[in-house]
């Protein structure tokens, strides 16, 4: 049997381990599509460089995905990158294996054209890649022409580079996890992730999530969905997920019929979302509740009207107050994700964010610090319009927009202030994690933080 070997590269931890569900859609993928092929995962989560090397030397794999999930950590105060693991990575698969080596993921999809220069696999796909890689590797094995394929990213004879647009979307997908896996995430991180949709409608002028998976927002079949994780419960035991979709409550009419049949099947499941708090009533968290919804995780930003104006949000203060306090009515744990010091921000706006955290009632927050600059986002545009950074500046390395309007100095200080609970990049207790963990507890667990 031919084989195919995917893996997983990331290895960072913080706040906590993450399981690898792209790889993991892919794999099930590959397994219902392609049952003549035989499909191996390694995860650098469960192994190293070393245990790479003998796993690629010793699979005889005729194709080789790497899954490129970040680039950096996304944390103004540390700025570790990524890139030379994934070097490393590609020494490893091209020392030890003569296998067709593909390239995709998240953090892949944000930066095509130059991680295709940089770490020059033999094909890559950017966005959505199920259905594609299957195209891939069939064209190769029946010497078909591939370059029609949406989402490749490939080199001409002439070493041009091309990368072929997204034009179809698969709307049904399976999950299976080998029980090994199942477990070991579980126990780590205490859930497993799944997901509803894909694609995010809004424009938020820093987000690269419309990069990785469109604008356009597919639904997934609820009733797949559903079977997915009543499977997931039956057989492995898995009874809290984490929605992954870039925002739970895009689609009102599909969120109520996912969260009904939840109910009518008797999942009997807990579950996480992040959330906006947009497009959104008391009867939908009410219904969700019902259904199993235990965390909220809120896009927030900032909790300052002229702020999230300018970050082109779709809600205001009294949007986030009002399903805040209707979350703490339902007994739904939340917490709130912050951008400080960004685009056009002052100490103000900053002091009105600070302020008014204090009528949220009990809840966390965790801020980050400043904008980070990605390609192709509407802020690039602005960042190259303020000098900021120049054209040439390929932003593998983190550029960081932070305001001149405020002292960075005192702001820690003016949030712990509040009485409210900030937890900063850098804050994390892995430890404390740990002891939830063993005491097995399930979910993010930030709610056991608000004390």
């Amino acid at each position: 049997m031919k084989r195919i070997a995917l893996i997983s590269a990331n290895n960072f931890t913080v706040p906590y381990i993450i399981f690898p569900i792209g790889i993991s859609y892919i794999s099930t993928y590959l397994n219902e599509k392609m049952p003549d092929w035989q499909t191996e995962v390694f995860d650098f989560n469960m192994g190293g460089y070393e245990e790479l090397a003998a796993f690629c030397r010793e699979g005889n794999f005729k194709y080789i995905g790497i899954s490129v999930r970040n680039i950096d950590d996304t944390n103004y105060y540390e700025q570790i990158s990524f890139m030379a693991h994934y070097h490393k990575i590609m020494q490893i698969v091209r020392e030890n294996s003569s296998a067709v080596v593909l390239m995709g993921g998240s953090g892949f999809s944000i930066y095509p054209d130059i991680l295709f220069e940089k770490l020059q696999p033999d094909w890559g796909i950017h966005g959505e890649g199920e259905e594609n890689i299957c195209r891939l590797i069939t064209a190769l094995e029946q010497n078909e022409d591939p370059y029609g394929i949406d989402g490749l990213v490939y080199k001409k004879p002439d070493g041009s580079l091309i990368i072929n647009d997204h034009t179809q979307h698969i709307t049904s997908l399976s999950l299976h996890v080998e029980p090994a896996i199942a477990h070991f995430y579980f126990e780590k991180s205490g859930m497993l992730n799944i997901q509803t949709k894909r694609g995010c409608p809004y424009h938020c002028i820093y987000c690269s999530y419309p990069i990785i998976e469109g604008h356009n927002v597919r639904l997934l079949d609820p009733v797949s969905v559903v079977d997915n994780i009543i499977e997931l419960k039956e057989t492995k035991g898995i009874d809290y997920l984490f929605f992954t979709d870039s925002v739970f409550n895009i689609h009102k009419e599909y969120n109520q019929e996912l969260a009904s049949r939840l109910i009518e099947r008797k999942a009997n499941i807990r579950w996480g979302a992040f959330f906006t708090p947009h497009n959104l009533t008391y009867q939908d968290l009410a219904l969700f509740k019902e259904a199993g919804l235990k965390h909220i995780e809120w896009g927030t930003d900032s909790l300052c009207d002229s702020q999230l104006e300018k970050l082109n949000k779709s809600f205001r203060f009294s949007h986030i107050k009002e399903h805040s306090l209707n979350a703490s009515k339902l007994g739904v744990f939340y917490a709130h994700f912050l951008l400080l010091g960004g685009y056009g921000e002052t100490d103000l706006t900053l002091n009105e964010t600070f302020e008014r955290s204090k009528e949220l009632r009990r809840t966390v927050y965790f801020p980050f610090i400043g904008l980070r600059i990605y390609p192709r986002t509407p802020f690039y545009d602005v960042a190259i319009k303020e000098g900021i950074i120049t054209e040439n500046n390929n932003l593998l390395q983190p550029v960081y927009y932070i305001s001149k309007d405020i002292t960075m100095e005192t702001l820690q200080e003016r949030a712990h202030a509040t009485g409210q609970k900030w937890i900063f990049q850098g804050d994390e207790s892995p430890e404390l994690m740990a002891r939830f963990r063993a005491k097995k507890k399930r979910g993010p667990l930030w709610e056991y933080l608000m004390y």
